[in-house]
């Protein structure tokens, strides 16, 4: 790869907030081009950006529902002409469902599965290709303690979770030989708004079940993928690595 690592792009999908967001920022720190996605939290991911640019980032927003290929096609245009043609691959765009599998609605199944897997799918496969030309990338996809432990009352979102896993360990062998690297960051409890349907007493009944006796910030989620996207990291690929604090080992 003859481009500094500076001098890269990093695509985050879901940048508006929460890890997403702070992965942005992580990537600004060093002055790296940062693409911010988001789908409806304007002027979040506004914020965001502002923040990425004090820091002295070449920042640029996108909009896409991530579940329609075409408009990933044309957020992937609009990058192309200005120059922002992602080097590095966040996928991190995310909703989770919290209620009993028998209360579950198809739709409410079909959208979860559409954002959770469907959306990294479309972004990987479009945005790949370029990596492979180039013989280099770098392409994250952030998944959860539950898609490798399950949890009750979470079915559908541990389901979304371990097909990202699967998918990040078959997709590392498909492009390993063009020296692109896949791997999936899997966080225990991170304190953001995911964990806003959680009472206080079911986190604090969390928090008692975590050696580390505490959820996970985003920005040290946010330094897991920093460090798998470094050029030294090239070795690392179709890992799934879970910062839990000991939760699940």
């Amino acid at each position: 790869m003859e481009k500094a690592f500076k001098d890269q792009t990093v695509l985050v999908t879901g940048g508006s907030r929460g890890i997403g967001a702070a992965v942005a920022e992580r990537f600004a720190s060093v002055g790296m081009n940062v693409v911010i996605h988001y789908r409806e939290s304007h002027e979040t991911a506004n914020e965001v950006a502002r923040r990425c640019t004090s820091a002295g980032a070449r920042v640029m927003t996108v909009t896409a529902d991530l579940g329609c290929r075409e408009q990933i096609l044309k957020m992937n245009e609009k990058l192309t002409k200005h120059g922002m043609i992602p080097d590095i691959l966040v996928n991190n765009a995310g909703v989770s469902h919290y209620g009993m599998l028998a209360d579950l609605s198809v739709e409410e199944w079909d959208q979860l599965m559409s954002i959770n897997l469907r959306g990294p799918f479309l972004c990987s496969q479009i945005f790949m290709k370029a990596m492979v030309e180039r013989k280099y990338g770098r392409i994250i996809n952030i998944s959860s303690i539950w898609g490798m432990a399950g949890a009750s009352c979470e079915v559908a979102y541990s389901t979304s979770k371990g097909g990202i896993n699967a998918f990040t360990k078959a997709l590392a062998k498909e492009l390993a030989p063009s020296g692109v690297t896949v791997n999936a960051v899997a966080p225990g409890p991170v304190n953001t708004e995911m964990m806003a349907g959680f009472s206080v007493e079911e986190k604090a009944a969390l928090e008692h079940e975590i050696p580390a006796g505490r959820f996970a910030q985003p920005d040290e989620i946010a330094s897991l993928v920093y460090y798998l996207s470094l050029p030294e990291s090239g070795y690392i690929t179709g890992q799934i690595i879970s910062a839990n604090g000991g939760w699940v080992t």
